[in-house]
């Protein structure tokens, strides 16, 4: 485990997109694996601006997301097809053909699950892996749990996850109560993993996930056992940290 030090949000997002940039400029054909939400953004909207000064080019890059919430179509404006678009894909030279994400309106989990497994296996994996961290250590929509998932598979998601997403919706009981995720299997396969974790409301999750033992309950935990992990935190999230790391 490596962990690279930020001062804040924006200093750490400069940082997680220096890394994703150098390895599109280094292998231009690479698959990343991306995540939504808040914690990306800011790492986004840097790639957005390289790539359209010209400094680095998604044209022939491939893209697998970690998650989608079940029952939102593409284009709902809260799914996270729509999210990727809006915030990174529709301002980048990527080839639509080669973004992919769980669909949503598929209610066979069967089905769905095999299908998004059999992408990423024709892709050759993930050359490089982005995610965040829950406030609960949850990664993609892998919740806390007594065994850690493999493939990609259907989640019931919790209180604590509902109603930290209820922010992007008018009302909280629009918030999807299940979710597709790519499972532990396909993240722990991916050839280099990138974590973004800022702000102080992660502090706890941070030091749970990487000062604690490896644990189903603690989703995150199971980064300790990669081979080339990064974590890019900040100082408000590694404030219970010290030099433990």
């Amino acid at each position: 485990m490596r962990l690279i030090r930020a001062k804040d949000y924006q200093d750490a997002s400069r940082k997680v997109a220096n890394i994703i940039s150098a390895q599109v400029i280094l292998t231009p054909d690479c698959v990343l694996g991306l995540a939504t939400g808040s914690s990306p953004l800011g790492a986004y909207s840097q790639l957005i601006q390289w790539c359209k000064k010209g400094d680095v080019d998604f044209s022939k890059t491939k893209t697998v997301n970690l998650d989608e919430y079940v029952g939102l179509s593409p284009v709902h404006e809260q799914s996270y097809s729509y999210f990727m678009h809006h915030n990174f894909f529709d301002h980048i030279n990527i080839e639509p053909r080669n973004t992919h994400l769980p669909n949503g309106l598929v209610l066979d989990e069967e089905k769905e699950c095999s299908r998004y497994d059999q992408v990423i296996r024709d892709l050759g994996g993930v050359d490089l892996q982005l995610l965040g961290i829950g406030e609960n250590g949850h990664i993609g929509f892998n919740e806390p749990t007594n065994e850690f998932v493999t493939g990609t598979h259907k989640v019931d998601l919790t209180p604590s996850t509902i109603a930290a997403n209820s922010r992007f919706f008018a009302d909280k009981n629009m918030v999807p109560r299940q979710a597709y995720t790519m499972g532990m299997l396909d993240i722990m396969r991916a050839k280099r993993v990138v974590m973004i974790a800022t702000g102080a409301n992660k502090a706890q999750a941070v030091y749970d996930a990487f000062c604690g033992p490896v644990t189903p309950q603690m989703p995150a935990s199971i980064m300790q056992l990669h081979p080339d992990f990064i974590l890019v935190a900040d100082e408000a999230a590694l404030a219970l940290v010290g030099d433990k790391l």
